[in-house]
């Protein structure tokens, strides 16, 4: 297998790896309660899902405290 046969300077190297940063997931905006959620997902904040409730949020953690 072949090597290199000079050192590759620091702003190559760092140029490759420009592009391996990452990126943010997108989000959107739930339609009840108009706060920021994952798209496809159901509501963190008030347990709604294409509309429908589908995840009782407030009662699961008045009774864990």
């Amino acid at each position: 297998m072949p090597l290199p046969k000079r050192r590759h300077s620091r702003s190559r190297r760092d140029k490759r790896r420009a592009n391996d940063k990452l990126e943010l997931g997108s989000l959107s905006v739930c339609p009840e309660c108009k706060m920021p959620k994952m798209p496809h997902r159901v509501c963190p904040h008030c347990g709604f899902y294409k509309g429908k409730q589908v995840v009782q949020v407030g009662k699961q953690e008045k009774e864990k405290k």
